[in-house]
């Protein structure tokens, strides 16, 4: 019994290991290739993070500043927000 038992495990498991490989290799060549599509995949996430997070924190900026006529409490600090980007560019 614990013989059968062993060999239904090694099995499970080669076949497992095997399946991966296969989906693996089904789409890639070889590892470089792996590496190279996931460096380009990488700077091209990192490049689109930066112009995302850019446009967010512009159109951000843009909605609190027409607020300032409507809460003149608030709106000193966000025209100071404001002017302190447009130096900056």
């Amino acid at each position: 019994m614990k013989i059968v038992e062993s060999i239904k495990g090694k099995n499970e498991q080669t076949a497992r290991r095997q399946l991966i490989e296969e989906l693996f290799y089904d789409f890639h060549t070889s590892r470089r290739q792996v590496y190279w599509i996931n460096f380009i995949r990488g700077i091209f996430f990192g490049l689109g993070t930066l112009i995302g997070g850019t446009i967010i924190v512009a159109i951000t900026v843009w909605i609190l500043s027409q607020f300032t006529n409507i809460f003149p409490s608030t709106g000193d600090y966000i025209e100071t927000i404001t002017n302190s980007i447009q130096k900056n560019n």
